[in-house]
């Protein structure tokens, strides 16, 4: 059988609950490092995971390794991630590559980086192994549930701690599924380093290319107000400070909160069922 990220995560999810369930336990957090040293079993492969535990690994969150027989594996998780969620999610993702990948590579060795590409494409083993450990972490269904509503960071930070995930985790997930218009954003020293948006903020021109070089943040944007560290409810602004062609006198919802462990900022923009922000065809015309 080819498992695809949500079906392998689904699986979990479904074992996971009627354990619960049968011991009276709450359902989450995942116990990612029960599942995965379970996963051979569950799953019928003579390779298991063997031992899943913090190592000095310098530059990478977690790393999956195989024996010299390749009969059992190690999934590792760097042992200087101080923050639980963060540990969560790495274990999650090794234990993607290890359900989805392990017959295509020798051994896996994740970045920080590699934990926020959460594409579809099925060539981006990065992008199933964060897929696979959002739908496991985090399971559609209950995940609607708690955030059917108007969402805003204190929403998502209430599914971060219901999930044990970290913020930025539970807003990934919000924006892969929503049919809103959002962006998530983190910066640091007045630049936008990575941006993410949702399908709907994509469609509209609601994006940020920030892979070619780091943006500095707009001047009246909440992001570059040092004077404020945290608004979890978000301000309304004017759109053109985010996006220069929004249309004049449309409004967008900017939150923010700043972390001081990962000296960074988080920004959430909603934009407006209708908003439209492309730049408008003559001035594509002209530039060409």
């Amino acid at each position: 059988m080819v498992w695809t990220p949500p079906k392998a995560a689904n699986r979990l999810v479904r074992i996971a609950a009627a354990f619960s369930a049968a011991h009276n336990r709450p359902r989450f957090p995942i116990d990612v490092k029960a599942l995965a040293l379970d996963a051979g079993s569950i799953f019928q492969w003579s390779d298991p995971i063997s031992e899943v535990k913090a190592a000095s690994i310098p530059s990478f969150e977690g790393a999956l390794f195989p024996d010299e027989g390749r009969r059992k594996w190690m999934l590792l998780y760097n042992d200087a991630i101080r923050s639980t969620g963060r540990v969560r999610f790495t274990q999650a993702h090794e234990l993607g590559h290890y359900i989805l990948h392990r017959e295509h590579r020798q051994s896996f060795e994740c970045s920080s980086d590699d934990m926020l590409d959460w594409s579809e494409e099925e060539k981006n083993l990065e992008g199933q192994a964060d897929l696979f450990a959002s739908y496991l972490l985090m399971p559609f269904d209950d995940f609607r549930d708690n955030t059917n509503c108007v969402c805003d960071l204190n929403v998502l930070g209430a599914c971060a701690n219901r999930y044990g995930v970290s913020l930025q985790a539970a807003i990934l997930r919000w924006l892969s599924c929503t049919e809103e218009k959002a962006v998530i954003l983190m910066s640091r020293d007045g630049f936008v380093n990575w941006a993410w948006s949702s399908k709907r903020a994509f469609e509209c021109g609601a994006f940020f290319k920030t892979k070619q070089s780091p943006i500095e943040l707009p001047k009246d944007s909440l992001a570059a107000n040092m004077a404020v560290s945290a608004d979890r409810v978000g301000r309304e602004l004017a759109a053109g400070i985010w996006f220069p062609y929004a249309e004049k006198g449309l409004t967008i919802t900017e939150m923010k909160v700043y972390s001081e462990l990962y000296e960074s900022t988080l920004t959430l923009l909603r934009l407006p069922r209708y908003a439209e922000v492309w730049k408008p065809r003559e001035f594509v015309f002209r530039s060409e």
